[in-house]
């Protein structure tokens, strides 16, 4: 996979304030804001600063968190994880793998009966593609 790599001017003129802020200063929606918390159509989840494809809607599901949230991206060469101890706390961070936009974070508490992951992710980290009928 080709990496991009874009200047912090360059990201500011495609992106809008909101999503520059969450994917490239490492920011977090307010909980319950974001356009696909509530979101449930089938399709895929894409980065919205380039557009590879992370999540798919039958991993998506409702942890009552206040984001999306998924319990497994579509493959995981599309993400990279890293360790987040901005908080005092250690917690793993998402990025995409292509672009190194801030996706959000994984924890350990997502469904027991399919990988016990919950990828906690920002809506404006996101754009959709519904599926084709």
């Amino acid at each position: 996979m080709e990496k991009i790599e874009k200047t912090d001017d360059e990201w500011k003129k495609e992106l809008d304030s909101e999503t520059y802020r969450v994917t490239r200063e490492k920011g977090t929606e307010r909980p319950g804001t974001g356009k696909y918390y509530h979101h449930k159509e089938d399709g895929s989840y894409a980065c919205s600063n380039c557009g590879i494809e992370l999540f798919s809607s039958s991993a998506k599901f409702d942890s009552g968190s206040g984001w999306p949230s998924f319990d497994d991206p579509v493959a995981k060469e599309n993400i990279k994880l890293i360790t987040d101890s901005s908080i005092g706390m250690d917690r793993t961070e998402v990025l995409c793998s292509k672009c190194d936009a801030h996706l959000g974070h994984v924890f350990e508490d997502g469904p027991k009966k399919t990988t016990g992951k919950r990828y906690c992710i920002n809506s404006v980290s996101l754009s959709f593609k519904e599926k084709e009928k």
